[in-house]
């Protein structure tokens, strides 16, 4: 294999390459600097050796770096691996990123490398994602990132967002912030978006920066207004769905196919469109998949001409396996498949809570509060609820007033629960706090809950 590759080298190269085998050149224990070589005033073989002892590459990858660059100092190529490390990169890294781009260990230090790794810095990139982002663009240490992140920051982007979007998409540092980017905020705004509205929509959904104003957005938009009749729907459906996709769908193939399904299957214009202005991820679903969506709502029975047909969709707008997953989690706390078809007929957004959570709440209802399962299901709200910042601490709550005798034990868990926050305070916490203190740590969930020392009225 070695006689393989000195092939590539120049002949010149062949026999120094070749004497080195057993020297420094390969040695992989320890990191030996240039002047210690022998050889060392060849520039081809400093950089082979440089970029195997310092940089960590083995001898192919190597060659194959040194026809990109060539290292006849070592002053630049060692403060820029200094520099890495600094901030956090693991030989590891720093291998993956100097194979990929060579040229880096030549790159501008004070004036681009430093000031660069200093803006991600405080922009709050871990060494992780840093190293994750470089790896995968490393010119992004080479670019003007500064003006790209001031352009963020001048249109009301806080640096976290700013973190968070160009992790998502690290090409923006390679943009040319006014020729690319400009435009399309002009247009956002010119649609009637303020400018904490576009901060929003495309810190959610940051690849639409990344599509074509004249191919993708401005041919969409016009397709919502061929569709939605006036500027203002146009505006709500942007807003509800732009973090969703809208803006990227291919409206011609999608989501007119979708909406002309649900009207083939007698859903009034008006109520189709509701769907695309409160939430369209549904009409922007595979053809496929959504008319299986809808036929299945036909067969439980919901009427087109109801508003809770389309909510029963956008309820069941998921992957089939998702679904499937999370009537089995329903299931596994000993529910039947009737009961949970049963519930979501009454009412269907309960199935928007995740698997994670179903299990969750199901776990606290049935395990802590020992109520019945079929009872979670007809009271839907109970899996909207926050558990950790509502149902918890008022469950403590009401455990602490029972045990002292200060409330009824016949006391409505499902009143308790679903009133609102002004009110239990009200009612329940600052009734009784200089009485009992602890109702105050109970209520912030500083108290934890043990169960409640009689049946609840259920």
């Amino acid at each position: 294999m070695l006689r393989l590759i000195c092939i590539k080298l120049p002949k010149q190269l062949k026999h120094k390459a070749l004497s080195l085998t057993h020297g420094h050149f390969f040695s992989t224990s320890s990191v030996k600097s240039i002047a210690e070589l022998p050889n060392s005033k060849d520039p081809q073989l400093l950089t082979v050796s440089f970029l195997q002892n310092s940089c960590g590459l083995s001898l192919e990858p190597a060659i194959s770096a040194s026809k990109k660059l060539k290292i006849e100092n070592t002053k630049n190529p060692n403060s820029v691996l200094d520099l890495l490390r600094t901030h956090g990169l693991t030989q590891t890294h720093i291998r993956n990123l100097i194979s990929s781009r060579p040229r880096l260990l030549l790159a501008d230090l004070d004036n681009t490398l430093k000031p660069n790794m200093e803006l991600f810095e405080s922009l709050g990139f871990s060494s992780t994602s840093l190293a994750k982002m470089l790896i995968k663009y490393p010119t992004v240490l080479e670019s003007d990132a500064y003006t790209v992140v001031e352009f963020f920051r001048a249109r009301g982007f806080r640096d976290e967002q700013i973190s968070t979007l160009t992790m998502k998409r690290p090409e923006f540092y390679l943009y040319d912030a006014h020729k690319i980017l400009k435009p399309k905020f002009e247009f956002f705004k010119s649609l009637g978006l303020s400018d904490l509205e576009i901060t929003k929509l495309l810190s959610t959904k940051p690849s639409i920066l990344a599509r074509s104003l004249e191919k993708q957005i401005i041919p969409c938009v016009q397709e919502l207004r061929r569709i939605l009749g006036t500027e203002e729907n146009v505006l709500k459906a942007i807003k509800a769905g732009c973090g969703r996709g809208l803006i990227e769908a291919n409206v011609e193939k999608v989501l007119k196919p979708n909406l002309s399904l649900l009207i083939n299957h007698g859903v009034p214009h008006s109520l189709a469109l509701k769907l695309l202005l409160l939430r369209s991820n549904p009409l922007l679903m595979s053809t496929y998949r959504f008319s299986e969506i809808v036929s299945e709502v036909m067969k439980l029975g919901f009427d087109p001409n109801n508003l809770q047909f389309v909510i029963a969709i956008h309820s069941m707008a998921m992957s089939k396996t998702l679904w499937e997953r999370k009537v089995e989690a329903f299931k596994s706390f000993g529910l039947s498949k009737d009961e949970i078809y049963s519930a979501f007929k009454r009412q269907p957004l309960f199935m928007l809570v995740s698997e994670k959570k179903i299990q969750k709440s199901m776990g606290f209802f049935v395990n802590k509060v020992k109520m019945k399962p079929s009872l979670i299901p007809k009271n839907h709200y109970l899996l909207l609820y926050s558990l950790e910042k509502r149902i918890i601490p008022r469950c403590s709550v009401l455990q602490l007033l029972i045990s002292k005798r200060l409330i009824k034990e016949n006391t409505n868990i499902f009143h308790a629960i679903r009133m609102s926050e002004n009110k239990f305070v009200e009612k329940l916490v600052s009734k009784y706090q200089n009485e009992v203190p602890d109702v105050v740590r109970a209520h912030q969930g500083k108290i934890e809950f043990q169960g409640f020392p009689i049946d609840l009225k259920m």
